[in-house]
């Protein structure tokens, strides 16, 4: 008796594996069938171990396999690449609207990016008002001139920051005192307002 369940039960688990898998690929090849042609991806990694330590050179070599436009399977996100001048026509010129948005993370979705940031919303009406604002009382000629003094002041706080450091003998983080600078240029532009201050606490989170 106890023979019997234990082979019912093996059965049961390999049925059931049997089908998850079954339904597993094919859903993935429904899915691959709409995508460009590339290579076969791995379980789990996909094509990572394809992409190298020199991406550009191994993606180049992978289009002259696949063609100019294919599908690749990086972990378990598919990722179409462009590798023709072309082909990159078409889609930034002729097709840029259907394929000018951008996925979003969780975390920006946490925080209502998706509906209020110029940086994460989906090309639609409210998107090009904030572009258009961007552009007329930030981004034009005359307010890049006007806000010249800004960016002098900051790069003179930037070397300044770079020599006491070098005078005491401590290591320069060039990535952060660049970012740092970048942000509080940016800040001051549009708030008037240094949002980093590089003696307080709060700038080590940033």
């Amino acid at each position: 008796m106890d023979s019997l369940r234990c082979l019912l039960l093996c059965l049961l688990i390999a049925w059931t594996s049997i089908y998850i898998m079954g339904s597993a690929r094919r859903s993935s090849k429904s899915s691959a069938s709409k995508l460009p042609p590339g290579p076969a991806p791995l379980p789990i990694i996909g094509n990572l171990l394809k992409i190298g330590n020199k991406p550009h050179e191994s993606l180049a070599n992978l289009a002259k396999t696949h063609g100019p436009i294919m599908s690749l399977k990086l972990g378990c996100v598919y990722t179409i690449v462009i590798s023709s001048p072309a082909m990159a026509k078409e889609v930034l010129q002729k097709h840029d609207l259907s394929f000018c948005n951008r996925s979003i993370p969780d975390a920006g979705r946490a925080s209502n990016h998706n509906q209020h940031s110029i940086a994460w919303l989906p090309v639609s009406t409210w998107w090009r008002i904030l572009r258009r604002i961007c552009n007329s009382n930030i981004f034009t000629t005359q307010k890049l001139n006007s806000n010249q003094h800004i960016r002098t002041q900051k790069v003179h706080e930037l070397l300044h920051s770079v020599e006491q450091s070098c005078q005491v003998g401590a290591a320069v983080n060039i990535g952060q005192e660049a970012f740092r600078t970048a942000l509080n240029l940016l800040s001051n532009t549009i708030f008037s307002i240094d949002l980093v201050d590089p003696s307080s606490q709060t700038a080590k989170e940033f």
